[in-house]
């Protein structure tokens, strides 16, 4: 698949684990050779999905910086650690060992305290739901010495509550994106919120919490009608 990725025009990938590895766990060499394997075979630049450091499939630290140095062709992590004190560690470690490598979060909702670090940016689904407030946050989290700590809370104080609506605290999930999905239609963006089982439908006290996230985040309904 990478290999035809590359073929259609893509100059680079994201890079999965194998799902048995969730269930099953794995080898740990498996991980490198997998990441190689893929590199040597398509010949195309990847970016390395990190699965949470509570799952099977989470690759330690050391595998990453192993992979950063061995494998050229690896130019990215997206970090989905999902547990904090792992992820600012190996976060600085990285920067240490491999400052050459790009490191962006894919903590949809926990954004705004995954920039912390000084991520490079980020990979997620909800910036597409609300991107007029996720790109100006992103613009303050990437040049601290033009703004303030406190323009970078009252960012995240915004985001917080659509975030909440969405994703309720959680990691993204399946009822998250059908959250996501109702969150584009209330805001006139999509027309259906409509998702392929086994995701159900969202119930009337779902869509109203969803409806007040938007609300608390001042965001405002979109006129598709321009674009059309």
């Amino acid at each position: 698949m990478a290999a035809e990725a590359k073929e259609a025009g893509a100059d680079g990938i994201l890079l999965m684990p194998p799902h048995m590895w969730l269930r099953f766990g794995m080898n740990p060499n498996a991980s490198f050779e997998y990441v190689k394997d893929v590199a040597e075979g398509a010949d195309i630049d990847i970016i390395i999905h990190l699965y949470p450091a509570t799952s099977k499939a989470f690759y330690p630290v050391e595998t990453l910086i192993k992979m950063c140095k061995e494998i050229d062709r690896v130019k990215c992590i997206k970090m989905g650690t999902r547990v904090t004190s792992i992820y600012e560690h190996d976060v600085r470690l990285l920067r240490q060992e491999c400052p050459d490598i790009s490191l962006i979060t894919c903590h949809d909702e926990t954004l705004c305290v995954s920039w912390f670090p000084g991520m490079d940016g980020a990979l997620i689904g909800f910036a597409g739901c609300v991107p007029e407030l996720i790109c100006p946050a992103r613009e303050v989290f990437a040049n601290p010495d033009k703004h303030t700590l406190k323009e970078a809370q009252d960012w995240s104080d915004r985001i917080y509550h659509i975030s909440q609506a969405i994703y309720g605290g959680g990691q993204p999930s399946g009822e998250a994106h059908a959250r996501l999905k109702e969150t584009l239609v209330q805001r006139g963006i999509f027309k259906s919120a409509l998702m392929r089982k086994p995701v159900l439908p969202l119930n009337q006290e779902e869509k109203d919490w969803i409806a007040a996230g938007i609300k608390a985040s001042g965001l405002e309904k979109v006129d598709m009608s321009k674009y059309e």
